[in-house]
């Protein structure tokens, strides 16, 4: 899931960066420079950094009070090549990269390590940067409250009043920051970053949400990009932003389940379903639907049980990545006994609290949702019909159903004004950003882009759950500036 604030007429009045004129705007304040320090989390590469930078609360008050924006870098491994800085650009809303300069980072090729500066970051309101919390009841906090899967019946009233109880919730905790998170000011705070770090222009590596991220940057700050790479891509569309990214779960499922089913059929697989993928679909759909009715006590989960929901849940989140197909298929042949797998770990509860008003924060600045029960409820029923795998989840109510930050700043529409220099890949078969969605990032960046897509499956393509071909094309734009000449798909 994925998104836009205030700032209304921003864009149009931007001021000066650095007595640079940037159609993204910024306050005539000049950024910090990055004061490097080691840095103190466990598990990290020595080589890695740490600084922040402040930033404006509000762009469009040179007053506002500052923002505390973390960062992270593990410099180049080869000065004499180096040729500038690679921005990991994280997924979410919610999530941040400061580690991943010692994680994925380190999985791109020698030429690239030699060739940038890994920087990474955690987003305005991601501990550690200056950090929101809508202080939610924990309940509120579990992935089938948080992402709207309406009652066994298809009722959305349920999801109302959760979206009403968290609505409430940030609009009493979260205090002024939580107006100001949206994607336009995390790429406002990005080019803040660029310019502390001293690099006139700045290379990216953007996933998943990040793609949209990299793009709004790439659109109010063309004349600063290099290099960017947008990975598991988005669709841009500028009136629907987060609202179309969770409705696009319904066809990430179906395109798919098939390969779970085919995986989950095969004979010789210890955790095999059925005989036939037709006879694995059939039968998760019987057994969510047992769920519904009998759920089973399930201790240590939030919520403490296994009903239709939760296991439709952990379909989606397994579909992410074949790696988890086992998962999925333990928690079925568990259930089919009338038993649960051990409870999956959890992240803390302040972890999750955090994550979740950062999501609330940049879904709801980011596009106006319907405020009306029917008209989710209308949506809702035809889902459920059309893809009975989701349950009508994608089109269910979230928060912003009950929150609105006014005055919202319009969503940032992607063109294809600006250098050519930016490299989608996208796998064919994506749980969470379908190949459908990344088209119409691709169609909207025009001349500015190129496509690879990859014949895999799974979400994250480059370094991840692609292949050999996709990695190669994107490595080599990255090292050398070279992209094909045109779209491309790798077998």
């Amino acid at each position: 899931m994925k998104q836009i604030t205030k700032l209304a007429a921003l864009v149009a009045a931007a001021g000066a960066v650095l007595g640079l004129a940037g159609p993204g705007g910024a306050s005539a304040a000049p950024p910090d420079r990055l004061d490097w320090t080691k840095c103190t989390a466990p598990g990290l590469d020595p080589r890695q950094q740490c600084a922040t930078v402040g930033v404006p609360m509000d762009y469009a008050d040179p007053d506002s009070p500052e923002v505390r924006i973390a960062v992270s870098r593990i410099p180049s491994e080869k000065p004499s090549t180096r040729r500038g800085a690679l921005l990991l650009v994280p997924g979410g809303p919610g999530g941040d990269s400061l580690s991943d300069p010692s994680g994925k980072g380190q999985k791109l090729p020698q030429k690239v390590r030699d060739a940038y500066d890994l920087i990474g970051f955690a987003p305005r309101g991601m501990a550690p940067s200056t950090a929101v919390d809508c202080g939610l009841d924990p309940a509120d906090l579990g992935m089938t409250r948080l992402l709207p899967w309406p009652a066994p019946d298809g009722s959305v009233a349920e999801n109302m009043a959760t979206a009403r109880r968290t609505a409430q919730a940030c609009a009493r905790n979260g205090g002024e920051l939580i107006r100001h998170i949206s994607t336009a000011n995390e790429a406002r705070d990005l080019d803040r970053v660029r310019a502390a770090l001293g690099e006139r222009k700045i290379s990216a590596w953007g996933v998943s949400y990040g793609t949209y991220v990299s793009a709004v940057y790439s659109q109010l700050f063309p004349h600063r990009t290099d290099r960017i790479v947008l990975d598991s891509n988005d669709d841009p569309d500028p009136t629907r932003v987060t609202r179309g990214w969770l409705a696009a779960f319904e066809v990430g499922v179906e395109d798919n389940f098939p390969e779970f089913a085919k995986w989950a059929s095969r004979p010789g697989n210890p955790h095999r379903l059925a005989r036939t993928p037709a006879e694995v679909r059939s039968g998760f759909l019987r057994l969510a639907a047992r769920l519904d009715r009998h759920p089973l006590p399930w201790p240590g989960v939030n919520p403490p049980h296994l009903d239709g929901n939760t296991l439709r849940q952990t379909m989606l989140t397994s579909l992410y990545d074949p790696d988890d197909y086992p998962k999925l298929a333990k928690t079925i042949l568990a259930a089919r006994k009338g038993t649960v797998p051990p409870a999956p770990q959890s992240p803390p509860e302040s972890v999750l609290q955090n994550v979740a008003a950062v999501a609330v924060g940049t879904i709801c600045n980011d596009v106006d949702w319907p405020g009306s029960a029917a008209v989710y409820q209308k949506d809702v029923d035809k889902s459920r019909v059309e893809y009975p795998l989701t349950a009508g989840m994608p089109r269910g109510p979230m928060v912003c159903a009950a929150l609105s930050y006014e005055p919202r700043e319009p969503a940032v529409r992607i063109t294809g004004r600006g250098p050519s220099n930016i490299l989608l890949v996208q796998n064919e078969r994506d749980v969470a950003t379908p190949l459908a969605g990344a088209r119409k990032l691709r169609r909207a960046l025009g001349d500015r882009a190129v496509m690879v897509t990859v014949n895999s499956t799974g979400h994250d393509s480059y370094l991840d759950n692609g292949n050999a071909c996709g990695d190669r094309i994107v490595s080599r734009f990255l090292a050398t500036g070279k992209r094909p000449g045109s779209d491309v798909y790798c077998e």
